[in-house]
């Protein structure tokens, strides 16, 4: 069995349900012991999945797994989750920024403390946790580090634009996704000559997961398993850094230009 992740620390955020625990539990059977963050540690009614559950998956499967209960809109947490995962294993080769927490509203009605919530989750946390990182990774002489991202960023097509944009309200989440892409592009030629991936990956088409469906994107959607993108995600974090790096990449695509289809969907 192939193994690319072989002896590696893998730290997946928002990885109770969804992408981030898809995610999580293919990197682990690639042999990375894995980390995992989010809000839900234990099992709760009102929730889809736990850090809990998702570890009991992974080990179940033979893997290893770190659960840690993490706010990453609290710096004080993002800082207490980097020091438990190296405290524990040492490390962290590969760091996948997942988590979000986002609003659909109109631009005229969207209030500032969701805005600032948003911006905080998911453009400040994953530049200050791969601050923390990057020095190790450094030493080492490499890592991989990957931004979950999202089709939002691309630019609405118009005049005339078309009903979803112009009634989605998509601003405040098209704007984050959008300067993911940028800073990963920027941190990419940065840390180039560190032997450091910076890649951001998005779905190609939705993916029904509990975000997507309380958003209402999954109904009348092109969808995609989740496997698409754990598979997509293990393909951008275990390829040399020289050779894979500052793409903003989208699952079906990339894995056609690898030629590689999930075991599920084989």
């Amino acid at each position: 069995m192939n193994r690319p992740c072989e002896g590696k620390v893998a730290l997946v955020s928002g990885a109770s349900r969804g992408l981030g625990e898809a995610i999580a539990r293919r990197l682990s059977s690639a042999g990375a012991k894995v980390a995992i963050s989010a809000r839900t540690l234990d099992p709760d009614p009102r929730y889809d999945g736990s850090l809990r559950e998702t570890a009991a998956a992974i080990e179940a499967a033979g893997g290893e797994c770190l659960p840690v209960a993490c706010d990453l809109s609290r710096s004080e947490d993002r800082h207490a989750l980097i020091s438990q995962v190296t405290e524990e294993w040492g490390r962290i080769d590969i760091l996948v920024n997942n988590a979000a927490v986002s609003f659909m509203l109109p631009y005229t009605e969207f209030p500032e403390k969701r805005w600032r919530l948003m911006v905080e989750v998911q453009l400040w946390a994953p530049y200050e946790l791969g601050q923390m990182v990057v020095p190790g990774m450094r030493a080492r002489g490499e890592g991989w580090i990957l931004n979950i991202t999202s089709r939002s960023a691309v630019h609405p097509v118009g005049p005339p634009f078309d009903k979803f944009h112009k009634d989605a309200g998509f601003s405040a989440y098209g704007m984050v996704k959008a300067g993911l892409d940028r800073m990963t592009t920027a941190l990419a030629a940065e840390l180039y000559d560190d032997n450091i991936a910076v890649n951001a990956l998005a779905p190609w088409d939705n993916v029904s997961t509990p975000g997507a469906a309380h958003h209402e994107l999954v109904d009348g959607f092109a969808l995609e398993g989740p496997e698409w993108m754990a598979e997509a995600a293990l393909v951008l974090c275990s390829n040399p850094p020289s050779q894979l790096t500052g793409r903003v990449a989208y699952s079906q695509p990339l894995l056609a230009e690898f030629q590689i289809r999930p075991a599920a969907s084989a």
